[in-house]
């Protein structure tokens, strides 16, 4: 899979998400075809992304997943040990996506303030591109799966708050604070505290508040 472009919107938008809407596993004519080694293990996680997208939908088990893919249980677990394990594989995607972009905009970027900014769109973009990774992101997809899967989730937003206080400390030293470190950790976690907020209430509303809306104007006042 090529690596997203942080200039092109679109690209956020790949992998587990992209679903087409025919049937999975069957051909235009409707026939079964055969997958080649690795396929139908994308396809669960498509699957299961597309499910996840659903406005209040209700926890998605193996028997609902294997339905959708016409396929059985069983099936399921030659590919994945547990139903956590794919949700494991959802959020590999989501770390190497949005930390991909990231290391992305820093090479391509020079000013922190501005890398800051994009990195925070960057992550807003994907989640709006992606509704169902939203829900894996903000927990409301991991509510009573297994709690490993929650705190690995909080440790990506710990981590993007660590990469925007990167970002930010070489700005504030710039402007001459006395207390460079603890003024680039505030704006840090105002930052991510915002971004989750806003993937939350997207998820929150069924997918209909954009997570970009006024999204310029807001970072601008967020990240001076």
């Amino acid at each position: 899979m090529a690596s997203p472009d942080p200039s092109d919107d679109d690209a956020v938008r790949a992998g587990p998400a992209s679903v087409p809407p025919a049937v999975p596993g069957r051909s235009p004519g409707g026939a079964r075809k055969r997958l080649r080694p690795g396929e139908r293990r994308v396809q669960i996680l498509q699957t299961l992304a597309l499910m996840l997208e659903q406005p209040g939908a209700e926890r998605v088990t193996t028997a609902a997943l294997a339905a959708r893919l016409e396929v059985s249980e069983a099936a399921l677990y030659r590919h994945f040990a547990s139903k956590a394990q794919m949700f494991d594989g959802l959020i590999e995607f989501i770390e190497s996506s949005i930390f991909t972009l990231a290391d992305q905009i820093v090479e391509r970027e020079a000013d922190g303030v501005q890398q800051a900014r994009r990195i925070c769109a960057a992550v807003l973009q994907f989640g709006a591109a992606n509704p169902g990774m939203t829900r894996v992101m903000v927990g409301d997809a991991l509510v009573l799966e297994h709690e490993r899967l929650g705190e690995r989730m909080n440790q990506f937003f710990d981590r993007v708050e660590s990469q925007l206080r990167q970002c930010l400390r070489p700005a504030a030293e710039v402007a001459g604070s006395s207390a460079s470190h603890a003024d680039a950790a505030a704006a840090a976690s105002a930052l991510v505290s915002f971004v989750a907020g806003r993937l939350q209430r997207y998820a929150r509303s069924g997918f209909r508040r954009s997570p970009l809306e006024h999204l310029e104007l807001a970072l601008l006042r967020l990240a001076a």
